[in-house]
């Protein structure tokens, strides 16, 4: 019979590898894509990839959807460990929280600028695409913070207790 902590570790490993998982799709997708837009068809890797502010902008955000993930990934790994109540699990929760809510400030900068600078041209599409992932960031950024605040009371709880 299969026992539940084996259960617990199967099931936390295969969380692991759907973030390894996102993560490689992620990068994949960040290094492809710019290369098939309609405006870059035409253009060498150069024009591609150092003449794009937007481009420059996306892969800046980039660094923070990586640590998050990277976060997520050692959460996990304290899970798996019967180690989730613990300071390091609250400060990873935390990091998810600021990395979730600096995507969230990228994506608003950028559909931003795509307001103001580019008013004439058709958005919608890139406008759609920002608000989504703005609710998608802020629900990540809400769930974490309230996993964090659940979490450091039961840090605290269990402290107190061995006090």
């Amino acid at each position: 019979m299969i026992s539940l902590n084996h259960m617990k570790n199967s099931s936390t490993i295969i969380l692991q590898i759907v973030i390894v998982l996102v993560g490689i799709g992620a990068l994949a997708f960040l290094l492809w894509e710019p290369q098939i837009e309609g405006r870059n068809v035409h253009a060498t890797l150069f024009e591609i990839y150092f003449k794009d502010p937007f481009l420059a902008w996306a892969y800046t955000a980039s660094i923070a959807f990586f640590v998050a993930l990277y976060q997520a990934f050692k959460l996990l790994t304290y899970i798996g460990q019967n180690n989730v109540f613990s300071q390091p699990a609250v400060k990873t929760l935390r990091t998810i929280t600021y990395c979730a809510t600096t995507l969230v400030s990228f994506v608003v900068a950028a559909e931003a600028y795509l307001f103001i600078v580019r008013p004439g041209d058709d958005i919608a599409g890139g406008v759609f695409m920002g608000l989504l992932m703005i609710v998608v960031f802020g629900v990540v950024a809400i769930a974490s913070a309230m996993f964090e605040r659940i979490l450091q009371n039961a840090v605290d709880i269990k402290s107190k207790k061995g006090s």
